[in-house]
Parts: structure tokens; C-alpha cells; sequence
């Protein structure tokens, strides 16, 4: 890779990693529609690395909490408001965790492809649409309404759904408000991820590639920069502008693919 394909990929992975566009989708279209070379797996990890580094900086609050809320556990026998949070992000992981491994082979070697991104691109955009429509004012997410969200994530195997964005999909339509969908489907994305650079460190070192750690740093420190501004720019206005700007942008991208393919 040359250093604009580096500062690209590293930029688009971070704009859209917490955005219900899909980033995944975002970083195989490159290879797909340009002459660019894929980023390989070891890209992958760090990119992965500095979007990782960038929700928990910004939900700082919430992931060093648990360091709190585990001590009232030990010394109170008690289960507070974080640690309760994080016992159904951790309930929420589970499915995405089974099935992401069961059909992370069927994924690379069938669903990877412009076709399938298009499809998924303006259909999930549909119902993030329809359940933006329909969202609520709950502020607390419950065990079965956690469970619930974590089943839906694993519909973002498939290239295009976009985690993110399948997340707050059926958090807003379980009721909850725009907030409160958006900072769940992120605080779900720190398990998610980690087990997501581990299975590509492991592929990393299977294939026994060469790594440029030059590129890889500086792909995760654009990346992290990146999504950490995006973070904070979403969470701002999504009460105001709800899921509209991106439902639009999804079926742009989706329309673009189709004529692409034509």
C-alpha cells in the first residue's frame, strides 16, 4: 500500500466504524471498484486497534466505572447500574461471538461482494428508517431488550448491514429513545471489536505476514482520531437530526452500486 491508500482506509474506518453506514462494507468497496490492492489482515488489526481505543476514550466514564462498580460487587454483594450495564452488553455479545465464528469462512469467501454490499445497503437503510419512525423515550435497556439487540447484531456479519447500525435499528424499535440506542449499539461495539481484532490477529499470524509498522501505526492513529471525532459529532445531533442523514446516504451508496454494476 502506498501512503494515500493508508490514510484513506485508516479515515474511512473511523468515520464509519460508529456511523449506521456500514465500515465494514466502506473498506471493501476500494479494492472492489479501484485498482487498489486489498489492506491486508494486519491493516485490518490496527485500524481496528484505533477505533477500539477511540469508544473507550470517549465512554471512558462507563468502561473505567466498571473497575468501580466491580468492587461493590466483592465488598457489598451488590450489582450496580454500570456493572448491570455491562453484564447485558456482555449477555448482548454472545450470539455475534457463535455466529460470527461459525460463518466467518462462508462471510470472506461468498459475501464480499458489490452485489450483496448494494442489497444490504438500501435495505437495512429501509428499516433504519421505519424504526427512526418508531423510536421512544426509554432511556434504560433491559435484559430482554439487550438479548434482543444482540441477536440482531449478528444480521452485521453480512457485509453492508453495518453493526451500528442493525444495533440501534432494533434498540429503536424496542422503544428506546435516539440516545440511548446509539450509546448502547457503541458501548456493544468494545467486546465486539476486541473479539474482532483477536480472530484477525490470530489469521495474521497464521499467514505469517510481513507487517509495515509504519502504515500500521499510522493506520491506527488516523483511525482513532477519526472515529473518536465521529463519536462525538453523531452523539451531539442524533437526537436532533435522528437517522435521516444517514438513511439518505445509504440509499445514495446503494443506488450508486447498483448503476455501477449495470
Amino acid at each position: 500500500m502506498d501512503w494515500l491508500q493508508v490514510v484513506t482506509l485508516a479515515l474511512i474506518q473511523g468515520v464509519t466504524e460508529f456511523l449506521p453506514i456500514s465500515s465494514s462494507a466502506h473498506l471493501i468497496l476500494p479494492a472492489q471498484l479501484t485498482d487498489w490492492p486489498d489492506q491486508g489482515l494486519a491493516f485490518d488489526v490496527a485500524v481496528h486497534v484505533g477505533t477500539l481505543l477511540a469508544v473507550v476514550t470517549y465512554f471512558r466514564a462507563e468502561v473505567f466505572g466498571a473497575i468501580g462498580s466491580a468492587g461493590t460487587l466483592l465488598t457489598e454483594r451488590r450489582v450496580d447500574a454500570t456493572l448491570d450495564l455491562w453484564l447485558k452488553i456482555a449477555a448482548a455479545t454472545v450470539p455475534i461471538v457463535v455466529f460470527g465464528f461459525l460463518a466467518k469462512d462462508f462471510v470472506e469467501t461468498q459475501l464480499r461482494t458489490v452485489p450483496v454490499i448494494a442489497f444490504t445497503t438500501i435495505a437495512f437503510g429501509l428499516l433504519l428508517a421505519w424504526a427512526d419512525r418508531r423510536h421512544g423515550q426509554l432511556e434504560t435497556v433491559t435484559w430482554s431488550q439487550a438479548i434482543v439487540i444482540g441477536l440482531a447484531q449478528v444480521l452485521a456479519i453480512v457485509p453492508g448491514t453495518s453493526r451500528s447500525g442493525i444495533t440501534m435499528t432494533a434498540a429503536l424499535l424496542l422503544m428506546l429513545s435516539r440516545t440511548s440506542a446509539a450509546r448502547f449499539s457503541m458501548l456493544l461495539s468494545v467486546p465486539t471489536i476486541v473479539g474482532a481484532a483477536l480472530l484477525l490477529v490470530k489469521d495474521v499470524l497464521d499467514s505469517g505476514v510481513d507487517a509495515q509498522w509504519d502504515h500500521l501505526a499510522a493506520g491506527a492513529l488516523v483511525s482513532g482520531i477519526s472515529a473518536f471525532l465521529s463519536i462525538g459529532f453523531f452523539m451531539a445531533l442524533v437526537e436532533r437530526t435522528g437517522m435521516l442523514p444517514y438513511v439518505i446516504y445509504r440509499l445514495l451508496l446503494g443506488l450508486f452500486l447498483i448503476l455501477f454494476l449495470l
